[in-house]
């Protein structure tokens, strides 16, 4: 216990020393609409000003027109206050709309940055953090900062302007009156203070439990099959209640720190305002004193409490967007996947080698690839067999450069593949996961993801040749129809068909299927087997595969075993061997 208070008062002093560099950083969002920004600081400071010199003229509407000393100036009040609420609605509109439309901007220029920045993340990145805490910090965090960029900022200038201007007006009418409250400015900034960081820490453990709210919801409604299959209702249900439950009682504190901080500094304040009226009733103020002086004063005094009390509270807010924006850019000082590489290429004529390939998981310690070393000539097909976590799809992701290889070379054309750019690297590659990721739209459309400006009839050849075209013209659209949320609308062969027809249409020199017909049916599997043939002609093709059917046409068949090349050579070269790979055969054909 005593180190978690430990840990949060280190945040909390971190989390103060960030907050100026924090804010200056947000505010350099805002150069791009400085105009606007300008624009509303004037509506602001217009709107605090003329509260403030409507309050000015108590002392002589009171000494003046009241008493009839000036008759004219009671001829013109009617007016006057016509004229200043007329310019108080129009410096609120400027200052309101301006700020909100500044606010809004810069916070969909950081959302898009930290959107694209994410995305750009390798994947180790994304193997460390989970989905739903990043697409938290897309939503929850950008939204906590457009509060603090737009609404507290408003009132954080708006009523300091405002306080600045009655205590202009106090102190023109009764210096002495008005220097009692600078007494109490120390005692409320150490308030604010103390109130400021316990904000600051308990808005960084709110955004923390909306993290792992989001990230309980995504699970449970992505595994809503698997929950009912097994009963799995109430388990998730208790799982949820507990996350909830973090997340309820970090917000009370932070209602509880606002509830308590503003009667406390508006207690100190009427201590002020009492001794002030104790003061006020001493014969030497009252012989300085006019009526209206005294009037004003108190009025004004009295007018102080509202925007302390606003001031305080959206303080929380101001605290809970800084805090937000340091999790955001935390995330923004992140490396993005570096792209070493600086050699075009075009399209590659297909040869790949792993020479000496060394490569171990972060934090893993045991090498989930140990000394691979294989030759793969242009057109041929390759396939990878072994057990679950024997390192078939990490030789994969190592070609791909998802991860880099901690010793050997992965070359592609006899040229390391590291000293490719990125980009033009990863287009030489057709990907067919045994994971199907299909987007929320049309059938075309995923078809042509990898080549978005491919033709209808070109859509349509690749889904007739990955027969696609059998169950999608039977669709009301079409193949327009929509597939849902990750193809929730398909079936499992459907939906891996649709990959495959993708990969047909990228139309690249490498082919990578990783299970890539796992989820079909006989009828399927031999329909696309017919497919994938005419596809991989011409191609380097990396198939992964438990079901050795679809691979004994291979021209080579590598046999893994915890990360190592235990056997190599075709079919029938396996199979005289009555070694690892005849007995998998063996298994899976009797």
């Amino acid at each position: 216990m005593q180190n978690t208070e430990q840990q949060s008062s280190a945040l909390s002093k971190s989390q103060e020393a960030e907050n100026p560099s924090t804010f200056k950083r947000l505010m350099s969002y805002a150069k791009a609409y400085k105009k606007g920004f300008i624009a509303a600081v004037i509506g602001m400071l217009g709107y605090a000003a003329v509260d403030s010199f409507v309050f000015s003229q108590l002392q002589p509407l009171i000494d003046e027109g009241l008493t009839g000393k000036n008759p004219n100036f009671m001829q013109w009040a009617p007016l006057f206050i016509i004229v200043m609420f007329i310019l108080r609605g129009a410096f609120h509109f400027i200052g309101t709309y301006c700020l909100s439309w500044v606010g809004n901007h810069v916070v969909a220029d950081l959302r898009q940055e930290l959107f694209e920045h994410i995305i750009a993340m390798p994947v180790d990145y994304h193997d460390k953090n989970s989905a739903g805490s990043l697409i938290s910090k897309i939503t929850y965090d950008t939204e906590q900062v457009l509060n603090a960029s737009s609404k507290a900022l408003l009132t954080l200038v708006q009523q300091g302007a405002f306080v600045t201007g009655l205590l202009i007006v106090m102190f023109y009418n009764s210096w002495q009156l008005s220097a009692i409250f600078l007494l109490l400015t120390p005692v409320i900034a150490v308030i604010v203070s103390v109130v400021s960081k316990r904000f600051r820490a308990i808005s960084k453990h709110i955004q923390d439990t909306m993290g792992e709210v989001t990230t309980a919801s995504e699970q449970t409604i992505n595994g809503h099959k698997v929950v009912l299959t097994f009963d799995g209702n109430k388990r998730e249900s208790e799982r949820f209640a507990d996350v909830n439950k973090r997340n309820r009682q970090q917000r009370m504190k932070m209602i509880a720190t606002k509830s308590a901080s503003v009667p406390i500094i508006q207690i100190i304040a009427s201590f002020a305002l009492a001794f002030v009226l104790y003061l006020a009733n001493t014969d030497a103020m009252r012989e300085s004193l006019t009526p209206g002086s005294f009037t004003t004063v108190i009025t004004c005094m009295a007018m102080l409490l509202r925007p302390l009390k606003l001031l305080t509270t959206v303080n929380s807010e101001f605290q809970r967007g800084m805090a937000a924006c340091a999790s955001i850019f935390k995330v923004l000082d992140e490396e993005i996947e570096k792209d070493t590489g600086t050699k075009a290429l075009g399209r590659a004529k297909g040869n790949i080698t792993f020479d000496s390939v060394h490569f171990t998981y972060e934090g893993e310690e045991k090498p989930a690839l140990n000394d691979i070393s294989f030759d793969v000539s242009p057109g041929q097909t390759v396939a990878l067999v072994g057990r679950s976590g024997s390192g078939k799809s990490t030789l994969s992701s190592l070609l791909l450069r998802f991860y880099q290889a901690n010793q050997g070379q992965v070359l592609i054309d006899g040229e390391d593949i590291n000293e490719y750019k990125l980009h033009d690297l990863r287009n030489q590659f057709a990907y067919v996961s045994q994971q199907v990721v299909l987007f929320n739209d049309s059938i075309a459309n995923n078809i042509a993801y990898g080549k978005p400006d491919a033709t209808e009839a070109e859509i349509i050849e690749a889904a007739k040749s990955a027969h696609v075209w059998e169950f999608a013209e039977s669709l009301p659209e079409g193949i327009h129809s929509n597939v849902g949320e990750n193809g929730a609308l398909l079936s499992g062969g459907q939906r891996q068909r649709v990959a495959i027809a993708r990969a047909i249409l990228c139309d690249a020199p490498f082919l990578i299927l990783d299970e890539a017909t796992s989820a079909l049916d006989t009828e399927s599997e031999r329909h696309i087997q017919d497919a994938l043939h005419t596809l991989q002609k011409n191609r380097t093709c990396l198939v992964i595969a438990h079901r050795l059917s679809t691979i004994e046409n291979a021209d080579t068949i590598l046999v893994l075993e915890q990360g190592e090349i235990i056997e190599q050579g075709n079919h029938q070269v396996l199979i005289a061997k009555d070694g690892a790979y005849a007995q998998l055969h063996k298994l899976q054909f009797g």
